[in-house]
């Protein structure tokens, strides 16, 4: 990983733990359960993937484009990665066929 890109990392750490730590909704449930009785110690982990997007043909890639205005989804390799990570699989469009038993 090159020096920038980690540095950019590293800013996104930042960026994600200031959300956190800064946000009312989150301090006023830790404050509630402080009300309770209890400390609160929260502790996140966040993992941050990076894959490195493939260069596509001009050409190519604009069609690919004019079919999403067009309301075609297509999911590119790492999208389909993705949701077989969650257990997420796609149905095909067709109808399925009636069969008789």
């Amino acid at each position: 990983m090159n020096s920038k890109l980690k540095k950019l990392v590293e800013k996104l750490g930042e960026a994600i733990h200031e959300s956190v730590s800064e946000s009312e909704y989150i301090a006023g449930v830790v404050q509630d359960i402080r009300k309770q009785g209890f400390d609160v110690l929260l502790m996140l982990e966040a993992t941050i993937g990076l894959n490195e997007v493939e260069q596509q043909p001009a050409a190519l890639s604009e069609s690919s484009n004019a079919e999403n205005q067009e309301g075609n989804d297509t999911f590119t390799a790492q999208d389909l990665n993705f949701l077989k990570s969650l257990r997420i699989t796609l149905q095909e469009d067709e109808e399925p066929s009636n069969q008789s038993e």
